[in-house]
């Protein structure tokens, strides 16, 4: 196993820990405080293209992700990367764009254990009435960035 690389962003919504190994993002998440930071050439493109959604001119991430998960929880994240910036699909959209439509609690599972928010968008997910549920950063975020992409799709 290689090793991995940790930084931070400060986002307009909070400080976002970035993990990459030599060729990939495989993690990016909401935290409260810095730790020991090393750098590495994905992390800095990850943050140039946090830098440009957050300026409302990025509407995809072309960054190298590198995934860990079952096969069903990757099949739900490739479907999530597939959701246009400034729309959003139900979890049942989503079960039944993986050919599972009564897989709608399982979507959910698997959106609660995405461990690289933003770039695969988890946060455009909603509830089947368009209520926001659900989502680890805090629900104020999701509101936040779902608000941002609408105002920046136009």
């Amino acid at each position: 196993m290689g090793s991995f690389y940790i930084s931070f962003y400060d986002s307009p919504i909070g400080l976002i820990k970035i993990v990459a190994n030599e060729e990939a993002i495989v993690a990016l998440d909401f935290v409260y405080k810095r730790s020991k930071e090393s750098e590495n050439d994905v992390i800095r493109q990850c943050k140039i293209q946090l830098d440009e959604y957050f300026k409302g001119i990025r509407k995809e991430f072309d960054v190298n992700i590198e995934i860990n998960g079952t096969d069903f929880q990757k099949k739900v994240w490739q479907e999530l990367k597939r959701i246009p910036y400034g729309q959003v699909r139900s979890y049942k959209d989503i079960a039944v764009a993986i050919g599972n439509e009564k897989a709608v609690r399982a979507v959910g599972g698997a959106n609660n254990k995405n461990k690289i928010a933003i770039i695969i968008p988890c946060h455009r997910v909603v509830g089947k009435d368009g209520s926001l549920t659900g989502y680890a950063g805090g629900l104020w975020r999701k509101k936040w960035l779902l608000e941002h992409e609408e105002r920046n799709s136009k």
